[in-house]
């Protein structure tokens, strides 16, 4: 037994998570059951108030009893992959900023993007998306140019695994077969000498599938969309990776469920793993709870590289 002094903004939570105490509960029982008279606590625990903590031992009796809040079901879903006779169409809007300390660069982008069910195929699913509806807020030429080349594409197919995580990204045997005819008429459209440099690029990407596919699945929307969200929770817990930035750097992310009265629905609040000052991320997924698909998603993150900070937001809906 040892003896602590309760510091300002200090909570049951972040004492127990200190000692490997599971349920933060029996802070206050244990204290209680050893202290004097004049020292029990009732209510809450204020700044300078002297707690008694358990042992190790305890500790590992107390987890025993295993009734955490962190281990009630609802806490630790198998989330569903019911995607068959899936079709929506979701707006989609990121906003960016850029500031290198010289010049604070804005993006704002927004679109449409329609996800349906094609077929099982094995142990994947196949989806076809089709983006359209480009708003860019600076309306450049080689803004509109990407829009057109995205446009020409549709549908993308994407691949997943059963659990709805992302496995490949290609274009259907159509686009490809068209592919020749689509170029030359997005040459005829965009004649500028930058524009043939950006289509050429372009037309390599489409000439090497796994390529292709490298870049697609670091698509903004296809990486959120698709994301690893419903693996499996351990003491109310998940753990996945989310991309962030124009690097599409990887960060470790934890995500929870938010508990709440709805069982239509499935709340995932996400954060990343591990705080620090050079990057950051916090996510809400809304899923149905029969299927498991995504009904809304909004993320925010930020980061921090050699001079130059990026902040992001992305909302799907």
């Amino acid at each position: 037994m040892t003896v602590h002094f309760i510091l300002s903004g200090e909570t049951p939570e972040h004492i127990a998570q200190a000692i490997h105490l599971e349920n933060p509960a029996y802070l206050i029982e244990f204290h209680n059951l050893h202290c004097a008279r004049q020292d029990r606590i009732v209510g809450s625990m204020n700044p300078g108030t002297k707690l008694l903590l358990p042992d190790a031992e305890t500790v590992r009796m107390y987890n025993r009893r295993q009734d955490a809040p962190f281990r009630q079901p609802r806490l630790n879903p198998d989330i569903p992959f019911a995607p068959e006779n899936f079709s929506k169409i979701y707006s989609v809007t990121y906003n960016g900023t850029e500031d290198n300390g010289l010049e604070v660069k804005n993006t704002i982008l927004s679109y449409t993007v329609s996800v349906k069910w094609i077929r099982s195929e094995g142990g994947s699913h196949i989806f076809h998306l089709f983006k359209n509806n480009f708003e860019e807020g600076q309306g450049s030429m080689m803004a509109d140019l990407a829009a057109q080349s995205v446009r020409s594409l549709n549908p993308l197919e994407v691949v997943t695994g059963l659990k709805g995580e992302i496995t490949a990204v290609r274009l259907t045997q159509e686009i490809l077969s068209q592919f020749n005819t689509i170029k030359a008429r997005l040459h005829d459209r965009f004649p500028d000498r930058y524009a043939g440099i950006y289509l050429d690029q372009f037309a390599r990407a489409i000439s090497d599938r796994d390529l292709f596919s490298s870049k697609m699945k670091d698509d903004v929307f296809i990486r959120t969309y698709f994301a690893a969200v419903r693996n499996t929770f351990i003491k109310g817990k998940s753990a996945l990776d989310q991309k962030i930035g124009e690097e599409n750097i990887r960060l470790p992310v934890v995500q929870q469920i938010e508990d709440k009265d709805d069982s239509a629905e499935i709340i995932l609040i996400q954060d990343a793993a591990v705080p620090q000052d050079s990057a950051g991320f916090s996510g809400q997924y809304v899923l149905q709870a029969a299927t498991g698909m995504v009904k809304e998603i909004e993320i925010r993150y930020h980061i921090r590289q050699f001079g130059v900070k990026e902040y992001g937001s992305l909302k799907i809906e």
